[in-house]
């Protein structure tokens, strides 16, 4: 269609108004085109949780299993055990109630399975894929480090084993929440509010403190009805904790470690009974509580010395703990 139109200091010119045509039979419809990775969501239980920063994993890999005769020279393949690969979420400290009792249980050495589903989405948060597993327990839970100088959010790690993993489209018309209950309160979790306390010992001035690793042994069960392997949890392992604080203010942690580690005499077990790390709100209202019991001190590693330096003198003191907790002080419901 031809019209003519008129603008102001111009002489008439002529536009052309096309009406958009139907799309030709065998082009890709909307519903089928490529999309964007960055909206995604974690499911667990029936309910998502919009603070997750990042996912990966949850591929699956089949075993190729070979034949060969004798009397000739071909080999023939099929398929054989498949293995399903860990899920690695990054997701916000101030977590939904879900992950909460979840994380609790992994802590107590006492977890239950978990079914659920990493969810895929287009540009308006519609669901367009899915990859749905059962039975999940928790491997592995990555606390982050803290520095009084840094500026981060806090984001844990979580490793999750799964016994199964299958590819769905989609659900009709479901779609993403992108502000699930608790974003608003993933903000108040910085690297830099924290508060250290040793029973004992003076430690007001801890400066950093590396990140924690919590490892849970997984015992895989080879049944002879099945292709996959069932799962369950065994022990679990608890690191190391290693904490950086000025010389001056290291001198009762230097005595203790002369006393019972460094000393040629037996130690016993007089251990240090308790201590936490607390992380604090924006107000010093403490958010959460990573407590650790029967610790010792196993190192004492004083920085480099170097004459042109204008910086604190530190240490980096490190103890071994038997058990650890995390607990919120406002817990999600």
């Amino acid at each position: 269609m031809l019209q003519r139109c008129l603008i102001f200091g111009v002489h008439p010119q002529r536009y052309r108004i096309e009406t958009p045509m139907p799309a030709a039979p065998g082009t890709t419809p909307v519903e089928n085109r490529a999309f964007s990775a960055a909206h995604f969501a974690l499911e667990v239980g029936g309910q998502n949780n919009g603070l997750i920063k990042s996912i990966e994993g949850g591929g699956v890999k089949v075993d190729v299993m070979t034949y060969q005769q004798g009397g000739i020279y071909d080999r023939w393949r099929q398929i054989g055990k498949p293995k399903f690969e860990d899920i690695k979420i990054q997701i916000g400290m101030s977590t939904s109630a879900p992950y909460y009792k979840w994380i609790a249980e992994f802590f107590s050495g006492n977890q239950d399975r978990r079914d659920g589903a990493i969810l895929a989405a287009d540009f308006y948060y519609k669901e367009r894929a899915r990859r749905e597993f059962k039975f999940g327990l928790i491997r592995e839970i990555t606390i982050p480090a803290l520095d009084a100088a840094g500026k981060d959010a806090l984001y844990m790690t979580i490793a999750i084993a799964v016994e199964s993993i299958e590819y769905k489209p989609g659900l009709n018309g479901a779609v993403i929440d992108p502000q699930a209950k608790g974003s608003e309160a993933a903000k108040y979790w910085k690297a830099s509010d924290f508060r250290f306390n040793l029973a004992g010992f003076k430690t007001g001035s801890v400066t950093k403190i590396d990140a924690i690793t919590l490892k849970q042994n997984i015992i895989e069960y080879h049944g002879g009805g099945s292709r996959a392997p069932t799962k369950s949890s065994s022990q679990v392992d608890f690191p190391n904790i290693s904490f950086t604080l000025p010389e001056s203010e290291a001198a009762s942690l230097v005595a203790r470690f002369n006393k019972r580690g460094a000393s040629v005499k037996p130690a016993g077990r007089d251990l240090i009974p308790e201590g936490a790390i607390e992380y604090l709100g924006v107000d010093m209202n403490v958010l959460g509580t990573l407590s650790f019991f029967n610790a010792e001190i196993v190192n004492v590693q004083p920085d480099k010395a170097d004459s042109g330096s204008s910086s604190i003198k530190n240490v980096k003191v490190e103890l071994f703990t038997e058990k650890m907790t995390f607990k919120y002080t406002n817990p999600p419901t």
